[in-house]
């Protein structure tokens, strides 16, 4: 079930995986980033949101549409 509401996000990645558990480095990937200061835009949904605050400490968000 989707609920496209059209609103996007757009995250920086600004730590790096190095000695991070697994599942960090795999949401990450999840997210479309794997380098540093790569950036990736999704939409906006509490999935997103959940992931986001997986790796809070690892990514910045850069805007909200």
């Amino acid at each position: 079930m989707s609920n496209s509401t059209g609103k996007t996000v757009t995250i920086e990645q600004v730590g790096s995986p190095i000695r991070r558990p697994p599942k960090q480095e795999q949401t990450l990937i999840g997210l479309g980033l794997n380098k540093r200061h790569r950036r990736s835009t999704l939409e906006d949904t509490p999935e997103v949101r959940g992931m986001i605050a997986k790796v809070a400490h690892l990514v910045r968000v850069v805007d909200e549409n």
